[in-house]
């Protein structure tokens, strides 16, 4: 089923949904759509009514003002997405940029979140860091206005994932241009200062490792640690994960699991 609704500051946006039971929304990264998801979503609608929305700035949800581009703007479109559809609560879970996203909608929507899924869970800079981050988020919207999609991401891709790789290439056709050159401001914001923030997020909390250095391992590690109700997951991200077939295939078992043990079907 498509869906069109109106994100926090009324701004129009897309997701899909799929599938019948309790909701479960699924935030794709940054640079896919909510394709990179779907095949997630199949493996797991027979118990759950599946929600994908295309995050502000990509896919359908086109959004060309980057000052609209904020963490608390994104967790503030989950909230509308939940009450555009009726729903009280949600498991929300979400990768790399929808980690990110499904984390800050646990913080400042925490009665809305019935548990957490977080895959290749970005990483939480320092001060130099961020600062290192803001410029590399800056010329990569600006390669985006001067020579494409295409043609920005191609010095970015061989430091990430294989699959990262694959199902940002996947979206490139779906994407606006002038879309994904505004959503890089999220460069300009904070998500989190230290991954001590976390500890404040009490729900049962599921945890993948990414494998990059924008989705550091050791990073995911230590959030599973701080987070009271955090489970480091037993499969992560890997060489050997090239579609989202693979990721789908390598995570849905162990999503099931997780779901099945806090009763959330």
């Amino acid at each position: 089923m498509e869906i069109t609704y109106h994100g926090g500051d009324g701004w129009p946006l897309y997701a899909v949904s799929l599938g019948s039971g309790p909701p479960l929304v699924l935030l794709h990264g940054g640079g896919p759509d909510h394709h990179s998801l779907i095949p997630l979503a199949e493996r797991l609608a027979d118990r759950h009514t599946i929600i994908l929305p295309d995050v502000r700035g990509y896919g359908r949800s086109v959004c060309t003002d980057p000052a609209r581009h904020t963490w608390t703007q994104y967790s503030d479109d989950v909230a509308a997405l939940l009450d555009h559809l009726g729903f009280q609560r949600a498991v929300v879970g979400g990768t790399g940029l929808g980690a990110t996203i499904a984390q800050r909608t646990c913080l400042e929507h925490p009665g809305r979140v019935r548990a957490a899924i977080l895959i290749s869970v970005e990483d939480i800079e320092d001060d130099e860091a961020k600062q290192a981050e803001i410029a590399f988020m800056d010329a990569f919207a600006e390669r985006v206005r001067t020579d494409g999609i295409e043609a920005a991401w191609t010095p970015v891709l061989p430091e990430l994932a294989p699959v990262i790789g694959a199902l940002v290439r996947d979206a490139i056709p779906r994407s606006d241009p002038a879309s994904i050159a505004a959503a890089a401001a999220i460069g300009h914001d904070r998500s989190f200062r230290s991954v001590d923030e976390l500890a404040a997020i009490t729900t049962p909390t599921l945890v993948f490792p990414g494998m990059d250095q924008r989705h550091p391992t050791a990073l995911a590690e230590n959030a599973a640690r701080v987070l009271p109700n955090g489970r480091l997951a037993p499969v992560s991200l890997s060489d050997t994960l090239r579609t989202a077939e693979d990721l789908a295939d390598a995570f849905a078992p162990t999503i099931r699991r997780f779901l099945a043990e806090h009763h959330l079907y």
